[in-house]
């Protein structure tokens, strides 16, 4: 059966034999944010709950809303969440829900169409003040009661429904990446679930199945979601709905096959897409990279922090089907794929001859920050002017700007009039901050760095106290902080006194806000910021524990470890001072969304490394089971941490660690003591963090898998001439202080 290519702008509502009855993108959102508090809602997770939710809105809720939908539209009115939970899910099986709706009161139950948080409010108290007084015996939220709950389930509880409601909690997974709440992103998942809805009307005969991508998907189960509103829409194309594949349901992969197939001679576009992704087991998967939902952030007080945004995106190619009748060796031609801006070692080798088959075939699948500007691609040859060199015939270049701006985030080019080249993004969304300490060179009291060139300027005046001094790099290699250590005291002058070391409990940490001033006409001389944002005070331990850190953020650090046994034997406590309860936890290891799974890397884990991390978790009323919130390797100062964390307590956690297990060990644990500039990698060439292949993807390179998976060697990777030894060491100059200055209260 022949088919007319279309472009998906080309589908409109009447193609397809549907109006939306609904705003599919606003309801979208909103169930996307309801998804997310149920998420967050541990207590909704217990079986009890559930089964006491559902007696709520069988017996409570349903007869309520029932009584008062007298009109042609349902009452303005909410439920308590554990209910409206119960009901989203009911609702999602339009069959079970309108079979149920119509034995019980004879006709189908409607939601309301609420999508501003303020009406939403007003919809909630209403409800309450009916409910308490028409059911004045009933709470209005869940108190789960138990009894009442066994003798529900042993007489009427629904088993499919309830088993429904227990898996369904999943959905919070599937869609828990923060770029599907983006407008842009949501309009073009309808666009999409237009054509989806086209295809399936007009060559519905031609698939056994068809399977939706995640964002078709999204539209799909949010059009269920108000049953009414569905009903009437699809009433002329019922027996089409029913061909789409359940969420739980197992997908043969021949059914995906067809799916794309169709979907490919229809559109001339690849059916998966970057945030589109097509299913073939029941989707209990946790998301390939964690990436979370930025409701605040904390550190836009830092004017110093830039934040990091980052996006997905995919690439498939095609050959024109002229291309493959032609008798010419594919196997010599090869693309090329580039990085516009930043990680210049980043290029991928794709052989053409790969992409022979009649599909759409995925190149490639990553991640990448915005900063990244887009992607090159060329048609280079085999052969050249050198021995195993290539001739360059033709590239083409995709802008992440492009790409925001065409329909469906989607934009298709060509090569050399032969290769089709399809590149698909998600819009950009807010990641986590990627921050490094690396040594920088001996500061005095007043900040300005230990130098013949500030003595100079001073008029000879002697340089008073010595610190240790590190500067924070961000993801872009930018200067964010300068963090100085407190070592000596005392004065230097030629031939005269020289610095003392001061004691343990004064040897404290500044971070100051911003980047070195530096000299005219110097790019390693200079002045440290003089806002400081943050200190740590070492103090007198308590009894059992070895070290004990004081912040100026109001919380202290206890850090117990048994000498006899190895740094696994680490205990962190972290305790506020304005409360006794312990809203952070700090765990060793790479822990909950940043643990490594050996499935995940091949290579078993070293464990010497994992004594190196420590993850923060924080608790609330709304995590109460803990949410990790950061992820710091305190011997190589590298710490990963969510927007709504400070970055400030994170390094003063950082860098406390490190002080006190290198004077517990009496050792230089992370080179704490190296006190020169460090020459970094040149920016741009590998920008840890810049570029992320997708976790499934088949690469071994661990510069483009996230730093954690191997901190070790990506971070050692950043910087030249890393080891020092012992005649570098003696290298320092006697203005910087002698090695004892350093040593003492640390190494005896």
């Amino acid at each position: 059966m022949s088919v007319t290519v279309r472009s998906l702008s080309e589908i409109t509502e009447q193609n397809t034999l549907l109006l939306f009855s609904v705003d599919l993108v606003a309801a979208a959102r909103r169930n996307l944010g309801f998804l997310r508090l149920v998420n967050n809602s541990q207590w909704l997770h217990q079986k009890s709950t559930i089964v006491e939710a559902i007696r709520r809105y069988d017996q409570i809720w349903m007869p309520l809303i029932a009584d008062l939908d007298k009109g042609s539209k349902p009452p303005m009115i909410l439920p308590p969440l554990d209910v409206e939970w119960v009901w989203f899910c009911h609702t999602l099986n339009p069959a079970s829900y309108r079979d149920y709706c119509e034995s019980r009161f004879s006709r189908l139950i409607g939601k309301p169409t609420i999508f501003d948080e303020e009406n939403e409010e007003y919809a909630l108290n209403r409800c309450r003040e009916i409910w308490e007084l028409k059911y004045p015996l009933e709470p209005f939220a869940n108190e789960d009661d138990r009894s009442i709950c066994l003798e529900y389930h042993s007489s009427s509880l629904s088993e499919d429904l309830f088993g429904q409601v227990s898996k369904q909690i999943n959905f919070c997974r599937i869609f828990s990446e923060p770029y599907y709440l983006e407008i842009v992103y949501l309009i073009a998942a309808k666009q999409r679930y237009k054509g989806f809805i086209y295809m399936i009307h007009r060559f519905g005969n031609e698939c056994s199945c068809f399977v939706p991508t995640s964002d078709v998907l999204l539209m799909w189960l949010t059009h269920k979601s108000y049953p009414t509103i569905y009903a009437m829409d699809v009433k002329e194309l019922k027996d089409d709905f029913d061909k789409i594949v359940g969420v739980w349901e197992a997908v043969k992969e021949e059914y995906l096959q067809e799916t794309k197939i169709l979907w490919e001679r229809i559109f001339d576009q690849p059916y998966e897409k970057a945030g589109g992704e097509a299913f073939t087991r029941p989707m209990t998967n946790e998301p390939p990279l964690y990436w979370d939902v930025t409701d605040a952030d904390v550190n836009t007080k830092y004017k110093s922090l830039a934040p990091r945004f980052i996006f997905e995106v995919c690439i498939s190619v095609k050959l024109n089907s002229n291309t493959k009748q032609m008798k010419r060796n594919l196997s010599k031609e090869f693309l090329c794929i580039r990085i516009m801006k930043r990680h210049k070692e980043f290029k991928l080798d794709k052989p053409v001859s790969n992409f022979t088959s009649e599909l759409w075939q995925k190149a490639l699948h990553f991640y990448c920050e915005f900063g990244t500007k887009g992607m090159t691609f060329e048609l280079r040859h085999y052969g050249g002017r050198c021995f195993k060199g290539s001739t360059l015939k033709e590239s083409t270049v995709f802008s992440w700007n492009d790409l925001l701006r065409a329909p469906s985030l989607t934009l298709g080019k060509e090569i050399d009039q032969r290769v089709r080249i399809v590149a698909s993004i998600t819009p950009p969304a807010q990641a986590s901050y990627l921050l490094k300490c690396v040594p920088d060179r001996v500061t005095d009291d007043s900040g300005a760095m230990i130098s013949d060139v500030i003595l100079r300027m001073n008029q000879y005046r002697p340089q008073e106290g010595r610190w240790l001094s590190r500067t924070v790099l961000d993801h872009a290699g930018r200067e964010c902080f300068v963090i100085r250590m407190r070592v000596g005291g005392g004065f230097w002058r030629r031939g005269g006194e020289v610095p003392k070391a001061v004691k343990w409990e004064d040897r404290i940490i500044e971070i100051h806000e911003g980047s070195w001033s530096y000299v005219t006409g110097s790019c390693s001389i200079g002045r440290s910021p003089e806002k400081v944002v943050g200190t740590a005070t070492p103090k007198e331990p308590p009894e059992g524990y070895q070290a004990s850190w004081s912040f100026s953020t109001k919380n202290e650090l206890l850090i117990q470890w048994d000498s006899s046994k190895s740094i696994s034997s680490l205990r962190f406590d972290l305790k506020s001072e304005e409360s006794d309860e312990k809203l952070v936890k700090l765990l060793q290891g790479r822990q909950m969304q940043y643990q490594i799974k050996k499935s995940k890397k091949e290579d078993n884990i070293n464990e010497e490394e994992e004594e190196e991390f420590v993850t923060m978790v924080r608790y609330s009323e709304e995590n109460p089971s803990g949410k990790a919130t950061a992820l710091l390797n305190w011997k190589l100062l590298v710490v990963e941490l969510l927007p709504e964390e400070d970055s400030v307590f994170v390094l003063l956690v950082c860098l406390s660690i490190l002080r006190s297990v290198s004077e517990m060990k009496r050792e230089d644990v992370g080179r704490l003591l190296h006190r020169r500039r460090i020459r970094e990698a040149k920016v741009g060439e590998r920008d840890w963090g810049s570029v992320i292949l997708h976790p499934w993807s088949s690469s071994s390179s661990p510069f483009l898998h996230p730093w954690y998976w191997n901190a070790n060697l990506v971070m050692t990777s950043q910087v030249k001439d890393q080891v020092v030894t012992t005649q570098q060491s003696l290298n320092y100059s006697q203005a910087e202080g002698g090695d004892k200055l350093y040593k003492s209260g640390i190494i005896p």
